[in-house]
């Protein structure tokens, strides 16, 4: 990764009429439908953006929209990329650089994830309050990165305290049930096995996916504030250990993103 081609991203994006967003959200899967509140959008599919990857995955549709919501300009990705796409954590993060060029102040993250922690259920949304990094590498891994930030990036406090806050209150106030939790990022695409799962609850993870951490991780690179959101799409009891069913999954996400995307409508409002 270079700055000329970060910039190249950046002026082809401006060119589509991408100006000046202030929010940028990423969708995980099964949680597209926000893209249809944005208002007067604009597209920009990742094959057409200089140096994106392609998203690969059936269910990431693999475009960045652009458009006003809740009064701000905002940036989305609908679609993100995986390590077990075959990209590597460079890749995975590109997008959010390009955002943070075009100027975006905040980071909403939005996953499908499996719940470690058996109190929760499907279809409960989880706040990510820390994480556990089980993919093998960093984003920041890289010859060049203290052109970019700080090379030994602080994640103390990974995700942000204000807008975690605000968070719970309006969660509280729409009466919708938000668990606060660790969740655990491992490579995939394959499921866990019973004995992993066992490994995670012993880690001290409560909800266990395969994307949000790097992200995250650049995000605190680029010192930009962020927040994280599990929507919680399978129990994973290794007791009672059933055979993974996407298409269930896909339907649980896309039942309880309204209310996700309630959370984050009245958090933009705030901010």
């Amino acid at each position: 990764m270079t700055q000329k081609q970060l910039d190249e991203s950046t002026a082809y994006l401006k060119s589509k009429g991408f100006e000046s967003p202030e929010i940028g959200i990423v969708l995980g899967t099964g949680l597209g439908r926000l893209v249809q509140q944005l208002e007067n959008p604009i597209e920009a599919h990742y094959n057409h953006i200089p140096f994106f990857p392609l998203a690969t995955v059936e269910f990431h549709t693999g475009k960045l929209l652009y458009g006003t919501f809740e009064g701000k300009k905002t940036v989305v990705m609908q679609g993100r990329f995986h390590l077990y796409e075959g990209y590597d954590l460079m890749d995975v993060t590109y997008p959010i650089r390009v955002m943070h060029q075009l100027g975006i102040k905040k980071l909403f993250i939005s996953n499908a994830a499996g719940a470690i922690n058996l109190t929760y259920k499907k279809g409960d949304i989880m706040l990510i309050e820390d994480h556990i990094n089980l993919q093998g590498g960093s984003p920041l891994a890289f010859k060049n990165v203290a052109a970019f930030g700080d090379r030994f990036t602080d994640m103390a406090a990974p995700y942000d305290p204000k807008m975690r806050e605000r968070l719970r209150a309006i969660a509280q106030k729409e009466n919708i049930t938000l668990h606060e939790g660790v969740y655990a990022s491992v490579v995939g695409p394959q499921l866990e096995t019973r004995a992993e799962y066992r490994m995670l609850k012993i880690l001290g993870a409560d909800a266990v996916g395969m994307s949000t951490v790097p992200e995250v991780i650049v995000a605190n690179h680029l010192r930009l504030p962020v927040i994280a959101v599990s929507v919680l799409t399978d129990e994973c009891d290794p007791d009672n250990l059933q055979a993974v069913n996407i298409e269930e999954i896909i339907a649980i996400a896309d039942k309880t993103e309204p209310k996700m995307v309630k959370l984050f409508r009245e958090l933009i409002k705030q901010i």
